[in-house]
């Protein structure tokens, strides 16, 4: 069974950068709504033994099409969501530290290069999607966007995402209207970068 990551904090921590009522409808509506429905194809499906990743890199094993885009979906939103609200936070560090602070560096040439080219990625993401900063086994640093649920775990890339950018329009429209760009630029306000700094050493620590 998947368990949807719980928040530390209360919905209205993230003031006034994300407003009360966008979290409580975001985690406590949208993100339960897909581990739920994770759970319901998952078991249908006899996968919902397997550890999250695992599973959204092997979808083409599951036979039946309607369970397969059910899990795609659903786990993505699951997966995807557990991401975003682990590494946002009133607490941690604001900018990254460590081996991640000096690879962010060697890859993008800075950090503000970085948020610039992630922020660009966001905005211009078509309709509903996600921006990601990603990590492989040997610690090479990567950013893409995807749209709706998908990641880079079930596009295949191989590469595990250790930051989402959440640009649905349920995750900023109650507060920010229709200018995601606001939205985005000041999300790095509450990114907790030791949270995205452990996923690093997680995937590429070993």
């Amino acid at each position: 069974m998947f368990t949807q990551y719980q928040l530390p904090y209360a919905n209205n921590a993230l003031e006034p950068v994300i407003d009360e009522l966008t979290v409580a409808t975001h985690h406590g509506k949208h993100h339960a709504a897909y581990t739920a429905g994770l759970n319901a194809a998952a078991e249908k499906a006899g996968v919902a033994d397997m550890p999250i990743e695992e599973l959204l890199a092997s979808l083409d094993k599951i036979e039946d099409e309607a369970l397969r885009k059910a899990i795609k979906n659903q786990g993505g939103g699951y997966y995807n969501h557990n991401l975003y609200f682990s590494t946002i936070g009133p607490e941690g560090s604001r900018v990254p530290v460590g081996k991640l602070a000096a690879k962010i560096d060697e890859t993008f040439g800075s950090f503000d290069a970085f948020k610039e080219k992630i922020a660009a990625l966001a905005t211009g993401q078509f309709g509903s999607g996600w921006a990601w900063l990603s990590t492989n086994a040997s610690g090479e640093l990567f950013i893409s966007n995807s749209p709706n649920q998908d990641n880079p775990i079930s596009e295949g890339t191989g590469n595990i995402p250790i930051l989402a950018i959440d640009v649905w329009e349920h995750a900023y429209y109650l507060k920010y209207k229709n200018l995601r760009a606001d939205y985005v630029k000041v999300l790095f306000d509450i990114i907790n970068w030791d949270a995205v700094e452990a996923n690093y050493e997680r995937v590429a620590g070993k």
